[in-house]
């Protein structure tokens, strides 16, 4: 199967700082590919690069054959690349419905409408009055990963969304993961809970200090060489 995300050699500054150097990877449709790190490894600099949010100083994001380097943030999101940022970022005086009908400004042609993200988060129809800042924590995510699916994207981004939300609500959110890509949408998400990771993704990359130092499916990966990957150790 073909690539639906490719990136390839992306290399990103902040300031000074080398936040990527020359990384990587592809994700296909229908694909959990895991992205792994300590903090400052580059995780979300790479989400936010693909989606547009971050100029690369070298490289390529091509979408199924379509070089989207150079495009803005709201016209990759328009060719099918949508983020579930990190903290959510909701409209907190909206109510649930407003934050979702956001979602569809730029919306492409598929399966997700209203009905469908209610039925994959059925709490959602008798709360969509209410505003978004009186919500907890993890029906805002509910609310964020909504959004981003209502533009229908090939490709979703999802930074972190375990962030800050306890083990039962982690995994009511993790369970959608299955029906998302078996739309055929293609799941790129660094998530900081590394056991949470293993779980959800069909191919793993660990990044150190902007650049990949490991990767594999996670029955691939032995639990001592994701950690010297991440503290970068020298496996004795």
């Amino acid at each position: 199967m073909s690539a639906l995300l490719e990136v390839e050699g992306l290399s990103v500054r902040h300031g000074q700082l080398v936040a990527l150097r020359g990384l990587s990877l592809t994700v296909e449709p229908g694909q959990v590919v895991a992205v792994i790190g300590a903090n400052g490894a580059g995780k979300s600099t790479l989400l936010e690069t693909v989606a547009g949010l971050l100029h690369a100083e070298r490289g390529r994001v091509v979408l199924d054959g379509l070089d989207v380097t150079r495009l803005p943030a709201h016209r990759r999101m328009r060719a099918g690349i949508a983020l579930v940022p990190e903290g959510r970022r909701l409209f907190p005086s909206l109510t649930v419905r407003e934050n979702l009908l956001t979602g569809q400004y730029r919306k492409r042609p598929g399966p997700w409408d209203i009905p469908a993200v209610y039925e994959l988060f059925p709490w959602m129809p008798e709360r969509v009055g209410q505003r978004a800042s009186a919500l907890s924590g993890g029906e805002q995510q509910a609310v964020a990963l909504a959004r981003a699916l209502l533009g229908n994207p090939r490709v979703l981004l999802l930074d972190e969304l375990s962030l800050g939300l306890a083990p039962v609500v982690i995994a009511a959110v993790y369970r959608t993961l299955p029906r998302i890509v078996g739309q055929g949408t293609a799941v790129l998400l660094v998530e900081q809970d590394v056991g949470l990771a293993l779980r959800s993704a069909d191919y793993v990359h660990c990044l150190l200090e902007g650049r990949i130092e490991l990767s594999g499916s996670p029955a691939a990966l032995t639990s001592e060489q994701i950690e010297a990957a991440y503290f970068g150790r020298i496996l004795g």
